[in-house]
């Protein structure tokens, strides 16, 4: 058996998130069901992913792995599996890796990015692919209130209920966020993020963006603990993830495959 890691890009919005479901309306399931048909089998391939993103979530690079007795070229492994998936899903690269690579637990950090479109009127173009707000926003508010995230911290009151990891402490490297044009890109990379944690930091920042609460009332609400004093839980419609990094010891030539889905947002 040889293991092999394929780099994947997805629009999340006709799917159920990436985790496997008894419905089966979601990413891995179409991804393994698609694996099976590739490798000539009467079944699914399973695989192992670097981060579960949720329903309506977006990948412009999610990384997997899966151990697999066949021995192909990684451009035939490209081309082959894309015949047997849908045009929302595809695989952007597959490498060989040694056997001691794991997508999710080798992984050092993720980078999610959401875009946010800042206007009056809905934007139809951009339905399901950015998240919407109305009203003005002040920016530079809002980048005051990022700082106090930055750093190891107990993100309790940015967590789900229904969060299922082991402890709420994560360490934030970076929050950014960038005015281009009529959106609004925030680039949060962490070593790890809990269930909604991107999605409910978008909603408090945008609390304060709307003055509803000062800048004050971040690391209040980081030192509270309580998810039920924080902001409501934002739209999953903006939200991609684009990056997650690995050690350079297992020579993944290809991690910015997909970066270009977002190059117009990302490019300096």
């Amino acid at each position: 058996m040889a293991r092999m890691a394929l780099g994947l890009a997805y629009d999340g919005s006709p799917w159920q998130g990436w985790q496997t479901q008894p419905h089966r309306q979601t990413v891995q399931d179409t991804l393994e069901a698609a694996l099976g048909r590739f490798s000539g089998i009467d079944g699914i391939v399973p695989t192992i992913c670097a981060g579960r993103t949720d329903t309506g979530v977006h990948a412009a690079m999610q990384v997997v792995h899966l151990d697999t007795p066949l021995a192909r070229r990684d451009e035939s492994w490209v081309r082959g599996v894309n015949a047997f998936l849908p045009p929302s899903i595809a695989v952007q690269w597959a490498q060989s890796v040694p056997d001691d690579f794991h997508a999710r637990f080798s992984a050092r950090s993720r980078t999610y990015i959401y875009l946010l479109w800042r206007g009056r009127v809905r934007p139809p173009l951009w339905a399901a692919r950015a998240g919407w707000c109305f009203q003005p926003l002040d920016v530079d508010a809002m980048r005051q209130a990022s700082s106090a995230l930055l750093g190891e911290h107990d993100f309790s009151s940015f967590r789900s209920s229904q969060c299922q990891a082991r402890h709420p402490v994560r360490t934030l490297h970076q929050l950014d966020i960038q005015e281009r044009g009529p959106f609004l890109v925030f680039t949060l990379r962490a070593n790890a993020f809990l269930h909604h944690m991107v999605r409910n930091l978008i909603g408090a920042l945008l609390q304060i963006g709307q003055g509803r609460e000062s800048v004050s009332w971040m690391p209040a609400l980081l030192a509270a603990r309580d998810r039920r004093l924080a902001a409501p839980t934002f739209s999953p419609d903006g939200l991609y993830l684009s990056a997650i990094e690995y050690p350079p010891e297992f020579q993944l030539k290809d991690l910015d495959g997909g970066a270009h889905l977002l190059s117009p947002f990302t490019s300096a």
